[in-house]
């Protein structure tokens, strides 16, 4: 039995550790299908109006907007008014890699039917959040880490990265000033193998949209490969896409 002392100790102990992160809290605000679904389409990286969020959810609009103020507040989501309309983001990149990871251990969804052509376009190129992901995606970090172009576990830019960075019109000066890691890697759910993140991913997956080298597929965050990119990709970095 504990003396009063003990007892008094252990309630001192309990006071002064310091509190744990609370992640029944956004586990509780992501474990719901409708939400779920709303965060899975904003993984594209692009701001969608609720109207379009309620269509991915297939939730009515009163519903959607009751989710979204929860997950605005829970600090998931945020929230740009343009007009009477209103457009949802997710909060951060850390939001974004914490759902990427929590893909890479969640099971397919129940009733889920062999792979039709809109999943295998998903897994072969979509974006994660702001940057290149799927097959796509591993192929050209792989490509990137052979040339020299990114080293080390670290996917650290190299000086001859920096340059071929500039020759593609990308400002590395100008992502070096970001509050953000310059590179580095995100291990891709479908392949299991890293892809390219960071400020550079980023920017290298603008320049490929830009350039209307990859191209979205709407209603998803899938992408398309043009031929316009194959041979980007060819002239850039020596890369072969049959």
């Amino acid at each position: 039995m504990n003396s009063p002392r003990a007892s008094a100790n252990l309630r001192a102990s309990a006071v002064n550790t310091p509190a744990e992160p609370d992640l029944s809290r956004i586990a509780m605000e992501i474990g719901e299908p409708a939400r779920a679904a709303m965060l899975s389409a904003l993984m594209g990286g692009v701001p969608l109006a609720a109207g379009e969020l309620a269509r991915r959810a297939g939730v009515s609009a009163s519903t959607a907007s009751g989710h979204l103020a929860r997950m605005v507040e829970a600090g998931l989501v945020r929230r740009r008014t343009d007009g009477r309309r209103r457009y949802y983001a997710l909060a951060s990149a850390d939001v974004a890699a914490a759902l990427e990871a929590l893909a890479r251990i969640a099971p397919p969804h129940r009733g889920a039917k062999s792979e039709r052509a809109e999943d295998a376009a998903f897994r072969f190129a979509r974006t994660c959040y702001d940057h290149l992901a799927g097959a796509l995606g591993v192929r050209v970090t792989d490509t990137l880490l052979e040339r020299g172009i990114i080293a080390g576990r670290g996917f650290e830019v190299t000086e001859a990265g920096e340059d071929w960075l500039r020759e593609q019109g990308i400002d590395v000066v100008a992502l070096r000033a970001r509050r953000r890691t310059l590179s580095r890697p995100c291990l891709d759910w479908s392949e299991r193998r890293d892809h390219l993140a960071g400020a550079v991913g980023a920017a290298v997956a603008t320049m490929m949209l830009d350039r209307r080298w990859l191209v979205r597929i709407d209603g998803t965050r899938a992408l398309r490969l043009t031929l316009r990119g194959r041979e980007g990709l060819y002239r850039s970095l020596g890369l072969e896409l049959y």
